[in-house]
């Protein structure tokens, strides 16, 4: 059975909902995201919980400290079978380097996060005094020199991720919508587009697990990416 390209995003605070969408997902179609939202409200034991389903974890925790802190916090995941974790590129080359090394000692791969898919040119000129292709072309080479094992950029930054990284980099694509909605993602592509344009696996959420029948709607978000 190959990779499951999909990866749904579980973002509740409610164990008895988490628990819900997991009866509806297939472990062969898709690897489950836990971000903050969910990880800080349940912890470690729904990681364990996820794991014996069946299901590869990507760890969305965003790690950003300094290097010594964010190689322990890292370390301190070795009793779960964390498949990906994201740091932010933005913690610098040298917290990056220690964040690889604790990914290592844990076998999970690490994964660099740019610039999130909900701020637009107007946020990173306030933010980096800087233009949002600039800003993610900058963070993109510090991810190289660290050697990571992949990033997480919009289904926009895809064609520049292409040339900028190596060959066998794994590229993490959110912001995927099968239509156009009115939410918090600025830059956004229906799941067929990002594949075309190399994404490796694609983050989904609301789209499947706001969904009235959520077995369906990954069905539907898998059978597209393969046409």
């Amino acid at each position: 059975m190959t990779d499951p390209r999909i990866i749904v995003a579980i973002d509740t605070y409610d164990l008895i909902e988490a628990n819900a969408i997991l009866d509806q997902l297939n472990p062969d179609l898709c690897k489950v995201k836990i971000g903050s939202v969910v990880f800080n409200s349940i912890g470690k034991s729904f990681l364990k919980e996820v794991s014996s389903r069946g299901f590869k974890i990507f760890l969305d925790l965003k790690l950003h400290d300094i290097p010594n802190t964010v190689h322990e916090a890292i370390l301190g995941f070795r009793d779960c079978d964390i498949d990906m974790l994201t740091v932010h590129i933005s913690g610098g080359e040298e917290m990056l380097k220690k964040a690889m090394l604790a990914g290592k000692s844990i076998d999970a791969k690490v994964i660099g996060v740019s610039i999130l898919t909900s701020l637009e040119e107007s946020d990173t000129m306030a933010l980096f005094n800087n233009k949002l292709n600039h800003q993610i072309k900058n963070l993109f080479q510090i991810a190289v020199k660290a050697n990571l094992d992949g990033v997480v950029c919009s289904p926009h930054e895809l064609e520049m991720s292409n040339k900028m990284l190596n060959f066998d980099s794994i590229k993490i694509t959110p912001g995927i919508r099968d239509i156009k909605v009115q939410d918090d993602q600025a830059r956004i592509m229906t799941a067929k587009e990002a594949i075309d344009k190399g994404a490796t696996f694609l983050v989904i959420g609301r789209p499947i697990t706001q969904a009235q029948n959520i077995s369906r709607a990954l069905n539907t978000f898998s059978d597209s990416i393969e046409k």
